[in-house]
């Protein structure tokens, strides 16, 4: 078996989902250039609050929507689902160019990421059933956050390029032409489909039943403190990078790209390296790793040094951005089975972007009221706090096999016979799976322990 960082692309299925990725993921980089320069152009030095906000609606958009998908998605057709979204996103982005009010701008920002909100965490909750094994994954996860770094790096370095010779409206024609790209190679394979379950309760406790998993689980909620670290750096760096070097440093709109494609290129350079990193060294703690160079790096920006420093400043926020967020994936895929993988992946997604969305209008608001050294300043102190949070949050010891008690108890679910359903029948139960009233019998075991209907809390001892 080939190893190495791109041992995932030999899988046919997931080399056409990266590229449909990447793809799709480099116009959206070329739309985040383009919506500073629009914001900029609508506003002038109001810009970083316009932008905020717009970005406030994209995530009230994830919040709400990634949720709801979740609880819908082991039922959806994977393909047609992520095509039908790919081709509407196409179709929203094509109005970007055209809009000349403050207001049209949140809205089509609403409407294009309440599409992106289903897309991603279905896409992403793909990957694990694509490449089962924990090695391919895990370089597959590298691989994905190198494709998150194509929007940092390549597209706005592809951005300077076009807006020398066009405007910047142009770019979101680009993004349009990816996602219907991206629409085209998903269509072009064949995805395995969710795990059907049926799961009990209304509609509420279906839609926040991801949610439920991942906050009863101790290594989800300081993932979930340290997305808050990750929030607070990148919001300052993105609504704040064209303030900074447009109004303080004097800068044109191909150094807001450059300085942008800075920070994705410390992000880059982190992820080609963690494959090796996370075989000698705990998630947890290359990921706490991170949030000190974040605190560092945002630190250091209060004293607004020159471009050449800034640039500096903002690769090693890059770094410590991608040494939190890569392993994410490999603590999710740990968390849970594989039926249970949609609306957990849909959870991390709703509630990583509930952090974007305070910190966000946070960072414009403060740096358009207050100014950038006060801006810089506040996210410091997020990140210092979420990061001791989540060391707190998430206990050192955390053993992927966990010994625990079950008592005795009376039930009716949909089930079929495996160490937890260990009971007779009569012969009208039907084949398996099946619903009828059992018991669970007192059991003491040891097994690879995740949140699910058998086993709503997690020990105590391991909390």
């Amino acid at each position: 078996m080939q190893t190495g960082l791109l041992a995932p692309l030999t899988d046919r299925i997931y080399r056409r989902l990266f590229a449909a990725q990447a793809l799709s993921l480099v116009g959206t980089g070329l739309t985040t250039v383009a919506l500073a320069l629009l914001a900029y152009d609508l506003a002038g030095e109001n810009a970083g609050a316009v932008l905020g906000t717009a970005l406030a609606f994209k995530m009230i958009a994830y919040v709400g929507i990634a949720p709801i998908v979740g609880a819908i998605a082991h039922r959806l057709p994977r393909r047609a689902f992520l095509v039908a979204l790919d081709l509407i996103r196409a179709g929203i982005v094509l109005f970007l160019p055209f809009v000349t009010e403050v207001w049209q701008v949140y809205v089509l920002i609403f409407v294009l990421q309440s599409c992106s909100a289903a897309f991603t965490p279905t896409f992403q909750a793909t990957i694990p059933d694509v490449l089962p094994d924990e090695k391919r994954y895990t370089e597959a996860l590298s691989l994905s956050r190198l494709a998150y770094d194509l929007e940092a790096l390549l597209s706005p370095s592809i951005a300077a390029a076009l807006l020398t010779s066009t405007s910047f409206r142009t770019l979101f024609l680009g993004d349009a032409i990816t996602f219907l790209a991206s629409a085209a190679l998903v269509l072009s394979v064949v995805l395995p489909q969710a795990k059907r379950v049926e799961r009990s309760g209304g509609v509420w406790s279906k839609t926040t039943y991801g949610l439920r998993l991942y906050l009863a689980t101790p290594r989800l909620r300081g993932l979930l403190a340290l997305n808050l670290a990750v929030a607070a750096s990148g919001a300052t760096v993105i609504v704040n990078t064209v303030v900074y070097v447009r109004s303080i440093l004097g800068g044109s709109d191909s150094a807001v790209a450059w300085l942008s494609a800075a920070a994705g290129a410390g992000s880059m350079a982190a992820a080609l390296l963690l494959p090796r990193v996370l075989d000698r060294m705990p998630e947890r703690t290359v990921m706490a790793g991170g949030a000190v160079l974040l605190a560092v790096g945002l630190a250091a920006a209060t004293t607004l040094p020159g471009f050449a420093i800034a640039a500096g400043l903002w690769l090693v926020l890059g770094v410590g951005s991608s040494l939190v967020q890569t392993p994410g994936g490999r603590l999710l895929r740990r968390s849970s089975h594989a039926e249970d993988r949609p609306a957990l992946f849909a959870a991390q997604f709703a509630l990583s972007h509930a952090c974007w969305l305070i910190t966000y209008p946070a960072a414009g608001w403060i740096g358009a009221t207050f100014g950038l050294t006060a801006a810089f300043a506040v996210m410091v102190a997020v990140v210092l706090v979420a990061g001791r949070l989540a060391l707190t949050l998430w206990p050192k010891a955390d053993p992927v096999e966990v010994a625990h008690e079950h008592g005795p108890s009376d039930h009716e679910h949909l089930h079929v016979h495996d160490e937890h359903h260990r009971h007779d029948h009569e012969g009208w139960e039907g084949p398996e799976p099946h619903r009828h009233p059992h018991r669970h019998r007192p059991v003491r075991h040891v097994h690879a322990f995740v949140i699910d209907d058998h086993h709503p809390a997690w020990p105590k001892a391991y909390r």
